[in-house]
Formats: structure tokens, C-alpha cells, sequence
């Protein structure tokens, strides 16, 4: 795939390089998992914290399929 570059909200959590899609996808789900930010009762919906709040464009708690639309968002 074709490394795409990150936006700076979403840089602060994958880093600045471009990377493809995927990578892009893995990096933010290690960073959920680490800060464990996967609600407990519902495993679909991540809770943000303030760096993901800036990504997923100020909402506080996304499903994980509503996640990948807002990262795309992030990527140019």
C-alpha cells in the first residue's frame, strides 16, 4: 500500500512518517490497547483520551468501526 501521511492530531499518537493504511491502523490499536482505552463492557467502542479525541473529532467514545472512517479522515 501506499504510505500515506499522518495528520498532526494523528501523528501524536502513530508518529510522524508516512506509513500505509495499515500501519497506520495497527499503530493506533497499540495505542489503545497500551493506554486501555477499549471499553470493558462493550469491546467495540473505544473511550478516548485527549489524543484521540483530537482524531476522532472531539467525540469522547467511537465503535471501532466508525474508528477506521475517522482515521482515514486524518490521512492525505
Amino acid at each position: 500500500m501506499k504510505p500515506m501521511t499522518p495528520s498532526a492530531a494523528l501523528a501524536v499518537v502513530v508518529g510522524n512518517n508516512p506509513l500505509p493504511r495499515t500501519e497506520v491502523t495497527k499503530k493506533v490499536w497499540d495505542y489503545i490497547k497500551k493506554n486501555k482505552l477499549q471499553d470493558p463492557v462493550n469491546r467495540r467502542m473505544i473511550n478516548a483520551d485527549a489524543n484521540l479525541k483530537a482524531v476522532f473529532g472531539g467525540k469522547s467514545k467511537v465503535s471501532m468501526f466508525e474508528m477506521t472512517k475517522l482515521i482515514s479522515n486524518n490521512l492525505k
